[in-house]
């Protein structure tokens, strides 16, 4: 996770006003965030990232996170990169009632941070199971073919062994998404890139949401 830039809920609502009418002048990244509505709980898991110098997907890529959720009715769902529950809040406001988000950390304090998130959220203890401990150590002890989505957040020099573990997690028909696809072009971003539009069983699309949202379907 990387530091946060998004200072304010306030910053954010001033940018949802003017976002609902400025098409064509404004940015694709800036006009999706201020299109998404975004309520206290979320701000508040904003602002525990701020000070925490983590940064939290942002408000456009939440909105994806919960509609890919959503479209794909996911009951189970797998999360590299916890950080304050920003992204786990989206993406349980997407999943169906009876989903459980398993999410993975390396800081059990964030973790704390992200519980008391879910639970302000209205989540009940049982929808969210979260596992301390590095990404590529934790996954392979997840079942195969077991999830509908897998959501990487974590550190990109790791990013070909989360899209491994995350083929084999993934039931056919499941989605995996990375951020950060658009950001600043590290070679391990370049080459999960390339790997993801070029792989015969995926079905991926670049989206132009915060630093970028990789997304492909398995076959």
């Amino acid at each position: 996770m990387a530091r946060n830039r998004h200072s304010s809920g306030d910053t954010h609502r001033r940018a949802q006003e003017e976002g609902i009418s400025g098409y064509g002048e404004q940015a694709d990244a800036d006009l999706a965030d201020a299109y998404a509505v975004e309520d206290a709980v979320l701000e508040r898991a904003r602002e525990l990232s701020l000070a925490a110098t983590v940064r939290p997907v942002s408000p456009g890529s939440g909105a994806t996170l919960r509609l890919l959720a959503a479209a794909t009715a996911a009951r189970a769902v797998a999360e590299i990169g916890t950080g304050t529950g920003v992204s786990g809040i989206c993406l349980l406001r997407g999943m169906r009632p009876d989903g459980v988000l398993t999410t993975v950390d390396i800081h059990p304090g964030l973790q704390r941070q992200a519980r008391e998130g879910f639970a302000a959220a209205g989540f009940a203890p049982s929808r969210a199971r979260l596992i301390p401990g590095p990404a590529l150590d934790v996954l392979p002890r997840l079942a195969d073919s077991q999830y509908d989505l897998v959501f990487c957040d974590g550190d990109p020099a790791e990013s070909t062994g989360y899209l491994a573990e995350s083929l084999r997690l993934l039931r056919p028909g499941g989605t995996v998404c990375f951020e950060g696809a658009l950001g600043v072009g590290a070679p391990a971003v370049r080459e999960l890139v390339r790997t993801i539009r070029e792989h015969p069983d995926l079905v991926p699309a670049l989206l132009p949401v915060g630093d970028g949202l990789l997304a492909a379907v398995k076959r």
